[in-house]
């Protein structure tokens, strides 16, 4: 995957996605074609995706306007069907009324007990084929809140921190109560917790207000008067949970609920190894505690290095529609504002460092 930098000069939205349309429109235009062909594989026809999208758009518009023009404006400049664009935006929703897929996307987060900053590392681990390209996008809301944020082109966010000290990271996962319903999409959630939130429970208060037709979880963590504090957040259209660290500060996240009660309704399907890659990131995170993301990075990957669990690699035998690989590890920075990079697994990250964005 090839990260695409943007630091957008607008705080209008629309304005904002005429100006990602405008800059990568070529990105947008092809990443809507692959998702729309990949719903196809999957079986789910274009008049049956057209209407799950409508009605998503139409909640997002309702729960947040300024994201749904944000999506109209990077059509408008694009030169695509605005519910294309869309299409991305509310992926998930539209995935939930396929089969669950593997999901294999693992997070790290320790928040100090004693007090300091958080030590936070993810990997995202998606189909090689959707995403040859991946966006870094910084902007300024009209409040006048900072965001940088990593996404995909058509994706409001995925991972990111904020100017006032509040990172999340994303994990997707599936619930018996997800459905073809279109409700706001959940990577327009992650991206009102990034622009608004400045603590844990006002990121809780924002994701429990939207309507929801597909889970996933929000790992969002914050950093204020030098202390630290973290929250899986578990969203589902049966409701949102709220997971806490243990007590060494440590919270971890694969791709399975945790919430004894939303755990009942748990959907994820037993070729996943989301369970494997939870109980991998609770051997070694005593050796990720204290160590600098590239440090972090290569302990994240245990003493197995590239064949960790963690470092997902794509399978030539399997067609396009079923590869998965790690094509992204990501780290927050909340006391730098930043976020750390490195496209690929941990073991890449390792050898050759997180670039600053």
């Amino acid at each position: 995957m090839k990260l695409h930098t943007l630091r957008t000069t607008t705080s209008d939205p629309r304005d904002r996605g005429r100006e990602i349309g405008a800059r990568h429109g070529d990105r947008v235009r092809d990443v809507s074609a692959r998702y729309l062909a990949h719903f196809t594989l999957l079986g789910i026809p274009e008049p049956t995706v057209r209407d799950i999208v409508a009605r998503s758009h139409d909640a997002l518009r309702a729960w947040c306007p300024a994201l749904a023009e944000e999506s109209d404006g990077i059509a408008e400049a694009s030169g695509v069907e605005a519910w294309r664009v869309a299409a991305v935006g509310a992926r998930t929703e539209v995935l939930a009324a396929a089969p669950p897929g593997k999901g294999e996307c693992t997070t790290a987060v320790h928040a100090p007990p004693a007090g300091g900053p958080p030590e936070t590392i993810q990997t995202w681990d998606w189909h090689d084929a959707l995403t040859p390209d991946g966006l870094l996008l910084s902007l300024v809301t009209g409040a006048g809140r900072r965001v940088k944020l990593f996404t995909e082109f058509g994706a409001a966010a995925k991972i990111g921190v904020n100017d006032a000290g509040l990172g999340l990271h994303f994990n997707i996962l599936r619930h018996r109560s997800d459905d073809a319903a279109g409700g706001v999409p959940v990577h327009a959630v992650a991206r009102r917790v990034l622009e608004e939130a400045t603590t844990v429970g006002e990121a809780h208060d924002i994701a429990a207000s939207a309507r929801l037709s597909a889970s996933t979880v929000l790992t969002v963590v914050s950093h204020r008067d030098g202390r630290s504090e973290a929250a899986s957040l578990e969203m589902s259209p049966a409701g949102t949970a709220v997971v806490r660290p243990g007590a060494d500060g440590w919270l971890l996240h694969t791709n399975h609920f945790l919430d004894a009660g939303l755990a009942d309704g748990d959907a994820s399907i037993p070729e996943s190894v989301s369970v494997e890659r939870y109980d991998h990131a609770r051997a070694v995170r005593a050796a990720m505690t204290g160590r600098p993301a590239p440090a972090r990075a290569a302990a994240f990957c245990g003493g197995d290095g590239a064949d960790a669990v963690v470092c997902v690699r794509a399978d030539g035998s399997r067609p396009d529609h079923e590869q998965w690989s790690t094509l992204l590890t990501a780290s927050l920075d909340l006391p730098g504002f930043a976020l750390h990079h490195r496209a690929g697994s941990p073991d890449t990250a390792a050898r050759q460092g997180l670039d600053q964005f």
